[in-house]
């Protein structure tokens, strides 16, 4: 068995499709096929800002991670957002996770970037604990504005 990571492939789609699926039902989060054509459409597309790699474990897709870079003013520089990281529940425990994190900080050295960061949530214990043996857990807090909502 071996893990190969590559950037996402127009022949992917429907293997995406399906994992990308399956991330946002992770995160209890309601996602409809015209989001997943939009992300998509992004991936496709060399002009937009986000990128995608997979992974493959005997020639079928496993895991996907999603990255786009960031403007850091108080750095003076540019970092790496890792948007989103998901591997197959059956592959879990293969290192696919780190392979794809390794990736991504492998394409944020070739760019030049400061720092990849990410954020998980807080009940993700399986994840996190992945996630602090490669990085840094910062202490910033984060917050979600509406920008439909009324504000105070």
């Amino acid at each position: 068995m071996s893990i190969k990571i590559r950037a996402v492939a127009a022949g992917d789609r429907k293997s995406w499709g399906a994992l990308y699926k399956g991330y946002a039902a992770f995160y209890g989060v309601a996602q409809t096929d015209d989001m997943r054509d939009r992300v998509w459409e992004w991936l496709m597309d060399s002009d937009h800002e986000v990128n995608g790699f997979v992974a493959e474990v005997d020639g079928a897709l496993v895991g996907l991670a999603h990255y786009r870079p960031f403007a850091r003013p108080l750095a003076a520089g540019t970092g790496g957002f890792l948007d989103d990281l998901f591997v197959n529940p059956d592959s879990r425990g293969l290192k696919v996770g780190e392979a794809l994190i390794s990736a991504v900080q492998a394409e944020g050295r070739n760019r030049g970037w400061g720092v990849v960061r990410w954020i998980t949530a807080d009940d993700n214990y399986r994840a996190r604990g992945l996630y602090d043996q490669l990085a840094t857990r910062t202490g910033w807090v984060t917050y979600d504005l509406d920008v439909d909502g009324e504000t105070v």
